[in-house]
């Protein structure tokens, strides 16, 4: 039987199971990774290692994932998306099995670090193509579901590890998690590619050279695109920022004169509230008539205003509020972001899109809690930290309006359909093999 060839995206239908997919794999991915630290304190007694050397097992791991997401999206314009997430899942699985045979802590970084960091990113990026090219008007509300199974397993993970290490040990926790990720190889094999008519002729691959092939699965031909590099620029500043927050918030409570459980219970507030944030935050998007691209820079804008206001509370009940306030802010702007990223370039090119902008926000999450720690060392005060990362994130949503058309009315909110000639070209950029 032919598969079915739509006019348009479906926009529901088995959008849904490719969200859900991709929900799982984020769990799985992110949300392990945010969770790691009770295997950290279990590696550091174990391999008897100093804490900055064992940190190298999550920050390759977070390096891999990122870095790798451009292969990833050549790899799945190449051969599908299916396929190369269903590796991704393989790679994942088989990191941490081999991982909980570990004699070494350069073993950990090889099998956890590189492994299970390339399987993450073969998962990530066709996933996520997949999510934007089956959806139009629903286009935010599945990237809100789907950026859930992070912040969801970011609280239920903690717990369940810990239960794990305490009944099995951590070799046997390790491999408890390596049968869990195996589910990320029927999470891959649900990703079934999208066929939307087209019109236009499209070449064969034979009339293109090895390099303009190799470029255009690359998606290189974004580097040209003036809205895509403004909208990449953007995000850069918004990553220099972004983990800032996480990973001060507890001991700027501390300095201000908390005690150790209000600290963390601040920490838990702001993972609530991301994750109420993620859950109404695409029926928000739903209902307004502003564009997506517009909404991103208010919430950023009201986001980097937020973590303005932190270090000016000094009671315990106004910082609590600043907090709430930045996790439900916060947790809009991954989102909005993928949404809107299939308005600047097109549904036909979110995949090599996906993967140029992922590594330019990696750069700056890489570059921004070592300068704001810096920033901590010179001035002696947290305040200076969380000012520089609203100034970061107040900057980055400025920077969309050096967007085309951002301050026309008639803005489309979805992605025009591209006249023939257009489609025709564009066609010709993403030819598959």
């Amino acid at each position: 039987m032919s598969p079915q060839i739509y006019s348009e995206p479906p926009d529901g239908g088995w959008g849904w199971m490719i969200a859900l997919a991709a929900f799982i794999q984020l769990a799985l991915s992110f949300g392990v990774v945010r969770s790691f630290g009770v295997f950290f304190v279990e590696f550091l007694t174990y391999f008897e290692e100093p804490s900055s050397a064992t940190s190298w097992v999550s920050s390759i791991t977070v390096a891999v994932l990122m870095f790798s997401s451009p292969l990833a999206s050549a790899l799945g314009t190449q051969y599908g998306e299916r396929p190369v997430a269903m590796v991704g899942g393989v790679f994942s699985t088989c990191g941490y099995l081999l991982a909980s045979f570990a004699t070494s802590l350069v073993q950990l970084c090889l099998f956890i670090g590189v492994l299970t960091g390339l399987g993450g990113a073969l998962l990530y990026s066709p996933s996520m193509s997949l999510v934007t090219r089956y959806f139009n008007r629903r286009r935010a509300m599945a990237h809100f579901v789907v950026f859930s199974g992070a912040g969801i397993a970011s609280l239920a993970f903690p717990p369940l590890f810990q239960f794990l290490v305490d009944s099995y040990g951590w070799r046997g926790g390790l491999l408890v998690l390596s049968g869990i990720s195996s589910h990320l190889v029927v999470c891959g094999a649900l990703l079934r590619p999208l066929n939307v008519a087209a019109t236009g002729a499209v070449p064969s691959p034979e009339e293109e050279s090895r390099g303009k092939r190799l470029a255009s699965l690359l998606g290189l031909k974004l580097l040209c695109h003036w809205d895509f590099m403004v909208f990449s620029g953007a995000g850069f500043l918004m990553a220099l920022g972004y983990f800032i927050p996480v990973a001060h918030l507890l001991p700027h409570a501390r300095e201000t004169g908390f005690d150790e459980y209000q600290a963390a219970f601040l920490v838990s507030a702001v993972g609530v509230a991301d994750i109420v944030g993620r859950i109404l935050g695409g029926w928000l998007a739903s209902c307004t008539s502003l564009t997506l691209i517009h909404q991103l820079t208010l919430w950023t804008l009201l986001t980097g205003i937020s973590l303005l206001a932190i270090p000016l509370a000094r009671s315990y009940g106004v910082m609590l509020a600043v907090s709430i306030c930045y996790g439900f802010l916060g947790s809009s702007i991954l989102p909005l972001r993928f949404s809107s990223l299939a308005d600047i370039v097109g549904p036909d090119k979110i995949m090599g899109a996906i993967g140029l902008l992922q590594v330019m926000a990696s750069s700056g999450a890489l570059a921004g809690p070592p300068f704001s720690g810096w920033i901590r060392d010179v001035t002696g005060s947290y305040d200076a930290s969380f000012f520089t990362s609203g100034s970061f994130f107040i900057a980055g949503s400025l920077t969309h309006f050096l967007l085309h058309d951002f301050f026309s009315c008639r803005h489309p909110r979805i992605a025009p359909k591209h006249p023939e000639g257009r489609q025709a070209e564009e066609m010709q950029d993403l030819s598959p093999a």
